[in-house]
């Protein structure tokens, strides 16, 4: 399909008084070497694996974006991809070559770009057992959860997962070989517009909190399938049970 979707990214938002943190609690959460900043201001850096291609980002920016986070999708032809989205109910703003700067029928940033990534990294091993940034989850409002489950499987191209038509989760199979797959999650409540947040995969996600605790973060709740942190910005993340192998196969091993 022209215009398909090769490779996810997840960016970081974060403001300048947060960004020291934020990069140095993210370099130890991942194991990943964080690249030099770039671009005019020196805004991005890349958190690099040993090994793959990167998905994650950081970005330093004016004022955060609802969530702290958006994605990045890559493609052969942005220009195609990015028409598509629009005729899908985004609209799209900021264009340059290369690049082009989206939102969701439901409010949720991303950006259509080119330069894909082909080769996922490999989990990194810790005394309490291996992890990996994996998923990005998209928080979804009630009224617009259907909606917004119809835009993004159109838009990738991947097969949307639906397990029981009753369940708060859905997720979008991804290709083989790339490292972030998409989750949706329909909130019990409402909210402005559809926001993300990252989660980690692990072989012991309670051992995994524990780390990251250590780390400076916050545990916000806990259940018997995910913990849900903050970041030293206070931005929401998870650390789940799901094997870091293989896709989330249902909800029982879905974050929240």
């Amino acid at each position: 399909m022209s215009g398909s979707v090769r490779w996810v990214t997840a960016f970081l938002d974060t403001t300048e008084e947060h960004a020291d943190q934020v990069e140095s609690f993210w370099v130890q959460v991942t194991g990943y070497h964080l690249s030099p900043l770039r671009r005019v201001r020196e805004e991005f850096a890349t958190l690099l694996p040993a090994d793959g291609d990167p998905h994650l980002k950081v970005q330093v920016v004016e004022k955060a974006s609802p969530g702290g986070l958006h994605v990045d999708l890559h493609t052969e032809d942005v220009r195609a991809l990015a028409a598509r989205a629009e005729v899908l109910g985004a609209s799209a703003g900021h264009r340059d070559a290369g690049h082009v700067v989206c939102r969701s029928p439901g409010g949720m940033t991303f950006c259509v770009v080119d330069h894909p990534g082909s080769r996922a990294a490999t989990p990194v091993t810790w005394p309490g057992g291996r992890s990996m940034v994996d998923q990005v989850c998209l928080d979804i409002p009630p009224s617009r959860w259907e909606e917004e489950c119809r835009f993004w499987a159109a838009l990738t191209g991947w097969e949307l997962v639906d397990q029981d038509p009753e369940d708060e989760f859905r997720r979008l199979r991804r290709p083989r070989g790339v490292a972030i797959q998409l989750l949706l999650q329909r909130l019990d409540d409402a909210q402005p517009v559809v926001t993300g947040h990252l989660d980690l995969g692990t072989d012991d996600y309670l051992a995994e909190a524990d780390r990251h605790r250590g780390l400076g973060a916050v545990e916000v709740r806990r259940t018997p399938h995910w913990v849900t942190l903050r970041d030293p910005s206070r931005r929401l993340y998870c650390v789940t049970r799901h094997p870091v192998d293989e896709p989330v196969v249902g909800a029982e091993e879905s974050p929240g």
